[in-house]
């Protein structure tokens, strides 16, 4: 697609960044097909080829408008269309370079800015633990729509971390609102490392991993977040505390693990960091990328295990235990992992099945997403278990807290991730 940059940015780290993605975009349409947005409003422009065009306007100079924002705002941002596209465009890029500045050209109103401010500060602020306490005991007065934020809190089990040291020692990543709102992922990913002889630390300075900001608009926060991670995690990384050295960076909630593989090309123009920032996520792997590794330790424990143990719920003691799995857009398209979880935990005792149709579609929960555009997400979210149904299994499990919590919100079945079923197995 031949684009003529306006004098505003030409010569621009955004503009020349965006105009070698639109150069590889032929306008095939094949996006179109698997865009959840186009799917559910049959509206060109909100589907990835309209907004590509859109943006090319914008970059060339052409008109800005309300319009132009609301298109851009209505992509979830997923992917999936990156997955299905034959010329390689970036189109997640694409879209946050447009989304900045299309923002700088169109104001908004009064009313989006702060639930937008609200949404970067609140959620990556250390008082979100202690208001989502107090969301929790006063859950049963709270309206549904605000209910449905609000988990049930944890049991204390939750929060049992494993004491053990090993040789083998990885970084967890506790996330910005997981630690509140679903710590026994956390835990439950640390005991599981733990029995196959990997210890789990955590750099106490770690916090966001920058997606919030960035895909707010804020990008001088999300590259601000991604710094201090950084930071927190270089120690270790390099082997200069009584630790010792960690063999990876391990992610177990796959819209931060897609952010922090990104952190080289995020600060490749920043002379400080831009080193540092691609050796984190060349370290940086999704928890599903150890089970590989995990699988020959685990195997002999679980088998111990099930002679002692009365069967799980759902498991009739003869066969696999049946688990109905949602794979995450920033799982399967942002970092293209795909059959992993299915295969290795087969291999454990699980049978693991996506669903028949659209298990390669968006839930809806897209990080901030379900509170910015509820409508849109609803529907995405009850297409999404519609097409769960059928599989088998009482436990719907997924690998993203974003995922898990917005199925929750409509689900018959419990949904949780799938360490956490395994680390239940384990004992």
């Amino acid at each position: 697609m031949q684009t003529a940059l306006a004098p505003e940015y030409k010569g621009t780290p955004d503009g020349e960044a965006a105009e070698a993605i639109l150069r590889k975009c032929v306008h095939c349409g094949f996006c179109t097909a698997t865009c959840p947005t186009y799917q559910l409003l049959g509206d060109e422009l909100d589907g990835p080829r309209g907004r590509i065009y859109l943006m090319k306007q914008v970059l060339e100079g052409g008109e800005v408008t309300r319009a132009t924002q609301g298109h851009l705002d209505r992509c979830l941002t997923c992917r999936n269309c990156e997955t299905t596209c034959p010329s390689g465009v970036r189109y997640g890029e694409l879209v946050e370079i447009g989304r900045r500045v299309v923002d700088a050209k169109v104001e908004r109103p009064k009313g989006e800015r702060a639930v937008r401010w609200l949404l970067k500060e609140g959620l990556t602020s250390p008082l979100f633990g202690p208001a989502m306490k107090m969301g929790q005991l006063v859950r049963p007065l709270l309206p549904a729509a605000l209910k449905a934020k609000v988990p049930a809190r944890a049991a204390a089990t939750a929060h049992r971390w494993p004491t053990r040291s090993h040789p083998r020692k990885v970084l967890l990543l506790l996330g910005c609102v997981q630690p509140a709102m679903m710590p026994n992922i956390n835990s439950a990913t640390a005991r599981v490392l733990d029995a196959a002889g990997i210890q789990t630390l955590v750099a106490d300075d770690a916090g966001c991993c920058g997606a919030i900001r960035a895909h707010l608009g804020d990008q001088h926060g999300g590259l601000a977040d991604m710094r201090r991670n950084i930071d927190a995690w270089w120690p270790l990384v390099e082997g200069l505390t009584e630790a010792g050295r960690v063999e990876a960076i391990v992610m177990n909630a796959s819209g931060c693990g897609a952010t922090v593989k990104e952190y080289g090309h995020a600060l490749a123009h920043d002379p400080d960091y831009a080193d540092k920032a691609r050796r984190i996520g060349e370290l940086t792997r999704d928890l599903s990328e150890l089970l590989p590794s995990l699988v020959p330790a685990l195997q002999p424990l679980l088998a111990a295990r099930r002679r002692v143990k009365p069967p799980q719920e759902g498991d009739d003691g003869e066969g696999p235990v049946p688990l109905a799995y949602h794979p995450p857009c920033t799982l399967q398209h942002g970092q293209q992992l795909r059959g992993g979880v299915e295969t290795h935990l087969a291999a454990l005792g699980f049978d693991v099945k996506t669903a028949l149709v659209d298990s390669h579609l968006c839930c809806g929960s897209a990080g901030t997403y379900s509170v910015l555009q509820p409508e849109l997400s609803l529907q995405l979210r009850d297409r999404k278990l519609k097409a769960l149904a059928p599989v088998p299994g009482k436990t719907i499990v997924s690998a993203n807290i974003g995922c898990i919590q917005h199925l929750q919100t409509a689900s018959d079945r419990p949904v949780r991730h799938w360490v956490e079923v395994l680390d239940e197995a384990l004992g």
